[in-house]
C-alpha cells in the first residue's frame, strides 16, 4: 500500500477512552485527513471534540456541509447526521434512516470514503456494541484499502471490532495501545 491519503475511525460503546488514546497518540506531523464516527447522544458532540482537542497533536473539529476534507485535521461526524465524502472532497451531511441503529453511522461513512478514497484509505474499527463498520470495513477492503481492528479480547465492547473481523477480516488485529504508532508508521512511512 501506498502512503495513505486518509484514516476513518468508527467506535461505539467505551468509545470515548478508545479515541482517546488513538488520537491522543497520534504523530502531530500526519498529513492525512482523519474522520472520526462515534455513535453519541446528540448533546455530547461538542464536548467529544473539546475532549479529543485536548490530548490531540491535531486540530480536532466537528465536519460541516459542503466543507472541503482537510490534512492534518481529525474531524467529526455531527451528532443526528450521516457524514459522507463526496469524490471531490467535500463532505455531505445526511438525515436518512438510521443504519444499524445509528446515525451517523460508521458503515455510511466507511462506504463514501472507500469510494473517494480507495487504496489510500485505512479504515479502523475500535470497540462497540454493535455491527457497526463491518459492512464498511469490507468494502474499504474490496477496493484496495487497509482494515485495523482494535483486538476484541482488548476492546471495553467487542461486539462491533468482532463483526468487523467476522465481515471483513483485518489487515492488523491490535491491541488499542499499539493502533496509534501502527498508523503513524503507516502515514509517516
Amino acid at each position: 500500500m501506498s502512503t495513505p491519503a486518509a484514516l476513518v475511525i468508527g467506535c461505539s460503546a467505551g468509545g470515548v477512552d478508545a479515541l482517546k488514546a488513538v488520537i491522543g497518540g497520534l504523530d502531530g506531523r500526519l498529513r492525512q485527513a482523519i474522520l472520526v464516527c462515534c455513535h453519541s447522544r446528540s448533546d455530547s458532540m461538542s464536548l467529544l471534540c473539546e475532549v479529543l482537542a485536548r490530548v490531540s497533536a491535531l486540530p480536532v473539529v466537528e465536519a460541516a456541509e459542503r466543507h472541503s476534507v482537510q490534512s492534518g485535521v481529525v474531524q467529526l461526524a455531527p451528532s443526528g447526521y450521516h457524514l459522507l465524502v463526496e469524490n471531490d472532497l467535500h463532505f455531505a451531511l445526511s438525515i436518512d434512516p438510521r443504519v444499524n441503529y445509528a446515525r451517523p453511522s460508521i458503515d455510511v461513512m466507511f462506504h463514501s470514503a472507500a469510494e473517494a478514497w480507495r487504496e489510500t484509505l485505512v479504515g479502523v474499527v475500535l470497540t462497540g456494541g454493535n455491527a457497526d463498520g463491518a459492512d464498511g470495513l469490507r468494502r474499504i477492503r474490496q477496493l484496495g484499502g487497509l482494515a485495523v481492528v482494535q483486538s476484541p479480547a482488548d476492546a471495553e465492547a467487542p461486539a462491533m471490532p468482532q463483526a468487523a473481523l467476522d465481515a471483513a477480516g483485518a489487515d492488523h488485529c491490535v491491541a488499542l495501545a499499539d493502533i496509534a504508532p501502527l498508523l503513524n508508521r503507516l502515514c509517516l512511512a
